[in-house]
């Protein structure tokens, strides 16, 4: 009796008579009472020595990237069971290798519109709503990843197409400047094989060629080093016949994506090797096309057209086709369409380059390739997308609407309209650094589209709007601060001080805090900026559509430059114009170097990891559902390691396991405790501190990590208790509905632990937020009434 009323007290309902929790795991023979310990860690990373607290550590399983580690004194653990009675048998799960390493990887922040595009696809919010309307929004969250992988390779053709060899190469005082040109220069080379337009447009070409060869690559390399981990089949945990899955990350295939990142990767493979074909062979099959040009070219041409055409379509059809299979492990491959769409893509621009380098006499570069209908084309399809993918996010979210889903249900298309435009600075910004390296844009070279210019020109007025929001955050930080300092009074029982204070010789005068107060205070309402990130990011993306719009219809109704455009204006208008064209093409050259100089200090620096390594690790956690040249999921590593060493100990043992996450590991926890069968996940109880499942997760991924996902967990799971405090941005309370969120949040942790110097701590405690949990005597006891309440016996479903 009194183990059923400790079992009701902490979310837990007592165990059914007739399960004694062996038949559940398979297991014969007798629970000799062995309790595990799983410590997973979060985003910055540490040692085993560390987690376990013990210099002496030994791996149990695992390699170098990513391993389970257990004290020495405890790697037979399992032959001694009556010494291990007291308390469960630690083990640590060390997998920050799959996200940090040497600062090399910092290139992959170059690939970041491809990672946020592929969150979009994952802020789908809950609905009730058929699959079809599911469907459409994966797929047009897939059609836009598709739009930026176009918008790279263009971006590269411009530099090394247009730029360089169409208007540089051509033009005579910009060869004599760079003599590397010179032997494509027809007035240096005399005349030289290469000096052709069309020949240097296919030399220029193997430069993004080699672009889409790399992404290939990194995208094949990365998936068999981090993604390839088969998760474990639901046959080899015996499951029972009542194991059913109605969490999405549940499903046996939602961390195996093999087959829909091979078709996807072979499709933006093929799309780039196309986008090369397209600037290559259309602008011969320009200049055939015009009078007195040869028939057989122009013929040539044609068919060139068509044949692109129809794989173009191909490259589409392909992405639209088939989305994620999540219900069952999918082993197979689409080999033929794998190898096949890639190498007609090559065949058909080997085929353009030998096209285009076919002799044409009298054929000059003049002017600039039509780059501007290109990219325009790019953003207005990319416009289209966005609006579309919005109005169905807003049918889903009214099917089931929740306030605590960001921005409404709009999460999703406000990051994907982000992640276009990050792809659109990008290439403009690329674009003009090259022109204005090697000419300049008003001088001696055309430059880069038009529409580029305008792009870059529109990002001084959306830093404008940026620092207007920093300066309402700032304020609204000073708001919370002093709203915070009463709560801080009281709490530390500090109000009656604060109230003699307030009534002294200044009697009616405000409250004079201290400075110890005023800086827990402001720690605490720093924390509480977090959960205004949604309106920060819904008014970035709003401002970014109408300037990219703005700027999409400036550059078709003037065909100028901003600066040109405006020149025959006020004085004022003009000036502004050449100013926020220049200060915007040298703000994309100097976001360029801060990008990578803060990602390599955030792979190497371990407390850069944990603010600017958060917003990374959240995006490599979901897989490449979207975009195949995304960064690598370390969660298809991570989550099948969790699970297949939860359900092998639990099935080998039947004893009783902690899984314990802190941080970004308590969303590999939870991730992987529904990757379990409900008969193995009865037997898990689940500790998480510094969680942000709610906080980021529940409210920007509502489709999996929603009220009803995390309901589902707390019912499943042996028992779940949630720490926090308040001064902590990243973690928070689970607020589950009714009695559930009492039982699984804790009072949220004092922070710090005293107010002023104390016999316990005699010198001034620290401030902790998000660190150091353990610090904490109220976690030891949290802790120990978790210990407490699991047991051998299989918990019945709970009622909340």
């Amino acid at each position: 009796m009194e183990r059923a009323t400790e079992h009701a007290e902490y979310g837990q309902r007592p165990g059914r008579p007739e399960t004694d929790g062996r038949e559940a795991t398979g297991r014969t023979g007798t629970d000799d009472g062995t309790a595990l310990e799983l410590l997973v860690h979060g985003v910055g990373g540490t040692t085993p020595e560390r987690m376990l607290d013990d210099p002496r550590t030994v791996r149990v399983t695992g390699d170098d990237t990513a391993a389970v580690f257990r004290r020495i004194d405890d790697a037979d653990a399992e032959s001694r069971p009556a010494d291990h009675r007291e308390g469960p048998v630690p083990e640590a799960y060390v997998w920050c290798n799959l996200t940090s390493g040497n600062g090399s990887r910092a290139l992959w922040l170059l690939l970041l519109p491809f990672m946020v595009v592929n969150l979009a696809h994952w802020m789908r919010p809950s609905t009730h709503r058929g699959r079809r309307t599911v469907r459409l929004h994966g797929l047009l969250v897939r059609l836009t990843g598709l739009t930026l992988t176009v918008l790279l390779v263009a971006a590269a053709c411009e530099v090394a197409l247009d730029l360089t060899a169409w208007q540089c190469a051509g033009n005579r005082g910009c060869a004599e400047a760079h003599t590397w040109l010179g032997f494509l220069s027809p007035d240096l080379s005399h005349h030289g094989w290469w000096s052709s337009p069309g020949r240097r447009l296919a030399l220029a070409a193997l430069v993004p060629t080699a672009l889409t060869v790399l992404l290939w690559y990194l995208s094949h390399r990365t998936w068999s080093e981090y993604e390839s981990q088969r998760p474990m089949d639901r046959a080899e945990v015996r499951p029972t016949e009542d194991d059913a899955e109605p969490v999405a990350l549940g499903r046996p295939g939602f961390w195996y994506g093999r087959r829909l990142v091979a078709r996807l990767r072979a499709a933006h493979t093929a799309a780039g090797f196309l986008t090369v074909a397209a600037a290559v062979g259309s602008s011969a099959a320009r200049e055939d096309r015009r009078p007195g040009g040869p028939a057989v070219l122009d013929l040539l041409g044609w068919l060139f057209t068509a044949v692109l055409v129809v794989l173009a379509g191909a490259v589409v059809w392909v992405v639209c086709r088939r989305g994620r299979s999540e219900r069952r492990l999918d082993r197979e491959l689409d080999r033929h369409l794998v190898r096949g769409l890639p190498t007609a893509s090559i065949a058909v621009l080997v085929l353009a380059m030998g096209y285009a380098g076919w002799s044409r006499p009298g054929w000059s570069s003049a002017g600039r390739l039509p780059g501007d209908l290109t990219f325009g084309g790019i953003t207005l399809v990319q416009g289209l997308l966005v609006l579309a993918l919005g109005v169905v996010a807003r049918v889903l979210h009214r099917s089931r609407p929740d306030p605590r889903t960001a921005l409404y249900g709009l999460g999703g298309p406000a990051v994907a309209m982000l992640a276009c435009a990050l792809g659109g600075v990008m290439s403009a910004g690329v674009a003009q650094r090259v022109a204005d390296w090697l000419g300049g844009t008003d001088d001696a070279l055309p430059g880069p589209p038009v529409l580029l210019t305008w792009q870059a020109a529109v990002i001084p007025p959306l830093l404008v709007v940026v620092v207007i929001l920093l300066g309402w955050l700032a304020r609204r930080t000073w708001v919370l601060r002093r709203e915070e300092t009463a709560a801080v009074e009281e709490e530390y029982g500090l109000a009656e001080a604060a109230r003699r204070r307030a009534s002294g010789p200044d009697g009616g005068a405000e409250p004079r805090y201290t400075a110890r107060t005023l800086r827990i205070a402001r720690a605490r309402a720093m924390a509480a900026l977090t959960d205004r990130a949604p309106r920060v990011v819904g008014i970035i993306s709003t401002v970014t559509l109408l300037l990219g719009a703005g700027a999409l219809a400036g550059a078709f109704a003037t065909g100028q430059t901003p600066a040109r455009a405006a020149r025959d204006s006020y004085a004022f208008v003009a000036g502004a114009a050449q100013t926020a064209q220049a200060l915007g093409s040298w703000l994309i050259g100097v976001g360029f170097l801060l990008f990578v100089t803060w990602g390599r200090r955030a792979y190497k620096d371990a407390s850069a990891r944990r603010t600017i390594g958060i917003l990374w690790d959240v995006g490599t956690f979901w897989p490449r559902a979207a975009h195949p040249f995304a960064p690598p999921c370390y969660a298809e590593r991570a989550v099948p390691d969790l699970t297949w060493r939860m359900a092998t100990w639990t099935q080998t043992t039947g004893g009783r396991l902690v899984i314990s996450g802190h941080s970004q590991g308590s969303v590999l926890a939870a991730a992987a405790a529904w990757q379990l069968t409900p008969s193995v996940r009865r037997r898990v109880a689940l500790l998480t501190y510094g969680s942000p499942l709610e906080r980021l997760y529940g409210r920007w991924f509502p489709a999996h990590f929603g009220p009803e996902s995390l309901a589902s967990l707390h019912r499943e799971v042996d028992c779940w208790r949630n720490l926090y405090r308040l001064t902590d941005p990243i973690g928070g309370p689970v607020r589950l509905p009714g009695r559930c969120g009492s039982e699984v949040d804790a009072e949220p942790f004092k922070d710090p632990l005293a107010y002023g110097r104390t016999a316990d701590h005699p010198l001034p405690a620290p401030i902790l937020g998000h660190s150091d949990y353990q610090a904490d005597p109220a976690f030891a006891a949290e802790r120990r009434r978790l210990l407490a309440r699991i047991g051998p016996e299989v918990p019945g479903p709970r009622d909340c």
